[in-house]
């Protein structure tokens, strides 16, 4: 099996069954190995820089090299089963049909106007404090997730798997992890996770901004606003916190005519981000649906854009 249909496989099996709690999971086996070694570098290295850098390039290097290692072990045994644990690894690697399905019971819940619950369900994947939102913010909130994570779970992956397979994509999904447990601005995390927040904001560079233009591409095929997304993007997505999460957000903000960001708040102090975006029309539960269907829209051209690169240019 050539190294795209691998992908395309791995891409098939992440719609078809998403991320079962009771599956083996290599990313979540990376968290839990991220905060064992943390404590061990922070015992034993006392400046937090220097702790958090290497505490980051020694998962890594273990990660890269041990999907590496295995994928060489199994290929010693048997063809096939290297095929099926690179698929495996790759399909771990992936999340379009885990951002819908662990985004969608906030919209559920508000539809059915259990609001506390849509506020916990919130709190599952979002940083910020939800106990106070209302339906506008509790819907913006998830548009906004969505929109990023449509380039950390979705368009990230599948350009590093397009270029090293499955051990650089699950080395990309390390660096997104490390950014996700310690890339926070606070007491704890501010020199701790400076070198794993600059690493992952180096990654996403360039998928962020492939993305964001594919978003665009996307809202215009699913019937949105395709050239406000253009306009607003080039216009607000330099205003994020994040050299790259503001691109998305941005297309996606254009896309269905919202205003997105402004003032949020995290543990329990006021963050005052930029808006990004233009208020064409009041934002409404529906509009969380319309994201998820963006970002669908967007995973599928994704895949179809880079392997047709990959193959036309021969990198591969």
């Amino acid at each position: 099996m050539s190294w795209y249909q691998e992908i395309i496989l791995a891409y098939l099996l992440d719609l078809w069954i998403g991320d079962p709690k009771s599956f083996p999971h290599p990313v979540r086996w990376i968290g839990r190995a991220a905060d064992g070694l943390e404590r061990v570098t922070r015992r034993y290295i006392k400046n937090l820089f220097v702790a958090g850098s290497i505490t980051s390039i020694l998962l890594l290097l273990v990660t890269v090299v041990g999907a590496w290692g295995l994928l060489w072990v199994f290929g010693r045994v048997h063809p096939y089963l290297e095929v099926c644990g690179s698929v495996y690894l790759l399909y771990a690697c992936f999340s379009v049909r885990s951002l819908h399905d662990e985004s969608k019971p906030v919209a559920d819940y508000l539809h059915e106007g259990q609001i506390e619950k849509s506020r916990i369900s919130l709190s599952h994947i979002v940083g910020r404090d939800t106990q106070s939102l209302n339906v506008s913010g509790i819907t913006q909130a998830t548009v906004e997730t969505v929109a990023e994570n449509t380039i950390d779970g979705i368009v990230a992956p599948l350009l590093y798997a397009c270029l090293g397979g499955a051990p650089l994509a699950l080395g990309y999904k390390c660096i997104n992890t490390l950014d996700s447990l310690f890339g926070y601005r606070n007491e704890t995390y501010e020199q701790f996770g400076k070198f794993p927040a600059h690493l992952d904001d180096a990654v996403n560079w360039t998928p962020a901004r492939i993305g964001g233009a594919l978003i665009v591409l996307a809202s215009w095929l699913c019937g949105y606003r395709g050239a406000n997304a253009w306009r607003i993007m080039l216009r607000d997505g330099g205003k994020h916190l994040s050299p790259n999460a503001g691109i998305p957000e941005a297309a996606m903000a254009g896309a269905l005519g919202l205003q997105l960001a402004g003032p949020s708040h995290y543990g329990g102090a006021t963050v005052n981000k930029p808006f990004i975006g233009d208020s064409l029309k009041e934002i409404e539960v529906a509009d969380i649906s319309r994201s998820h269907r963006v970002m669908f829209a967007t995973s599928f051209l994704a895949l179809l854009f880079f392997v047709w690169i990959f193959l036309v240019l021969g990198i591969r």
